[in-house]
């Protein structure tokens, strides 16, 4: 064969590769600073979303939609991410701008702004309804309850809000008001006037209460935040020098927050065992385990309710499933899924559904809830009677623990 036809051949062969190269390549460079951002939210979901179905869907044409929707600026493209995790059909993968996605931060951290209320919307109605108000919070204050649905903020419709949409005619300067439009079961529509305040977020509220049979530490925990751990054995090991011989931890109320607080809370009081399960959209199970040693063996009552969620949740399941507490209370909320958070490019942020838990005996919780073993249904008190006789629930745990002393 003729060596100059080969050479020719291969030649033309990488001339028509590098073409095609350059042309790509001008293609990519071509890309706005919206599509890039659009396009990165785009791979996270892509990477990491639990449902490799997206739901049901070509998840590419989602994108290619998202792009032909014209992206002239940095809202345009927001509302394009929006608009293709809105097909997902999960409210816990949600779109965070900038301000959102440091507030969020500062939420885990420890402190906030706002109203406390933690929401979500109903997966089967739609409804924007009230997961818990943080405790101690103005929204707390003024009545708000677990399940409550809001149905207007500011005079504005929630039905077709978005959760982010919702927490943003929420927030505001401290000392200004928000009005809310609450609906109930069983009690007329109301409306609500709510003063926004600094929310600052100690999450443990620790007493010691004596009488004839047991010195009972109480151990009111309210969030899952990064100071959760260190100020819950701080709470422990203070009870345990002053006496403490059975405890009762309450987390009715609880939203939940960081998952890795939730486990090492669990280790708190656990000697040994599997903490949580985590399945992926692999299905691969990762698992929790606690070493030990237990802070303390002392006798443990757990309170939960609707309010209890997340992180509270898979507390609860830990110490039930192990046999190292009672549960007592009422069903708890049922939110099973785990979401990451994922900073984008220009400061904004993504929290994505990425894997599922479930509990040391293997259940799926979500949409469920977790069943407690002695259910005692509560009935509306003051925040000042939280822990005390006026409380039902925690006096039929002091009675609980009384009895088997």
């Amino acid at each position: 064969m003729d060596n100059s036809k080969v050479f020719r051949g291969i030649l033309s062969l990488f001339m028509a590769f590098w073409f095609a190269f350059g042309s790509f390549c001008s293609g990519a460079a071509a890309f706005t600073e919206e599509q890039r951002l659009v396009s990165q939210a785009w791979r996270i979901v892509n990477r990491t979303y639990l449902d490799n179905t997206f739901n049901h869907q070509n998840w590419a044409q989602v994108r290619q939609k998202a792009f032909n929707a014209g992206l002239k600026d940095s809202q345009a493209a927001y509302k394009a991410i929006k608009n293709m995790l809105k097909t997902l059909d999960d409210p816990f993968t949600r779109f965070l701008d900038p301000i959102q996605y440091r507030s969020l931060q500062v939420n885990t951290s420890g402190e906030l702004t706002g109203v406390g209320l933690q929401i979500a919307l109903n997966s089967k109605t739609g409804e924007l309804e009230v997961v818990t108000p943080i405790a101690g919070s103005p929204a707390e204050k003024a009545g708000i309850q677990p399940r409550d649905r809001i149905i207007k903020i500011e005079g504005t419709p929630t039905k077709n809000l978005t959760l982010d949409q919702a927490a943003s005619l929420m927030r505001g300067r401290i000392g200004s008001s928000v009005n809310l439009v609450i609906e109930r079961d069983g009690a007329p529509v109301e409306e609500i006037s709510i003063v926004r305040d600094r929310i600052i977020l100690n999450p443990v509220i620790a007493k010691l209460q004596k009488n004839q049979e047991r010195n009972i530490g109480y151990i009111r925990l309210t969030q899952f935040n990064a100071n959760a751990p260190i100020e819950l054995a701080h709470a422990i090991n203070s009870l345990e020098e002053k006496g403490a011989d059975g405890y009762i931890l309450d987390l009715r109320n609880n939203p939940g927050g960081l998952l890795q607080a939730g486990i090492e809370v669990a280790r708190l009081w656990l000697d040994s065992g599997i903490v949580v399960y985590t399945v992926n959209r692999q299905g691969v199970q990762g698992s929790f385990e606690s070493f030990g040693p237990a802070l303390t063996e002392d006798p443990l009552v757990v309170l939960v309710n609707q309010g209890t969620a997340s992180a509270s949740e898979i507390l609860a399941g830990a110490l039930q499933d192990n046999h190292r507490a009672t549960l007592l209370g009422e069903k708890t909320f049922g939110k099973g899924l785990i979401q990451s958070l994922f900073k984008l490019s220009d400061g904004s942020g993504l929290a994505v559904t990425i894997a599922k838990y479930e509990t040391p005996n293997h259940r799926d919780i979500n949409k469920l809830g977790i069943t407690p073993d002695e259910v005692v249904a509560s009935q509306p008190i003051k925040f000042s009677d939280i822990g005390t006789s006026s409380d039902i629930q925690y006096q039929a745990a002091v009675e609980l623990l009384t009895k088997n002393s």
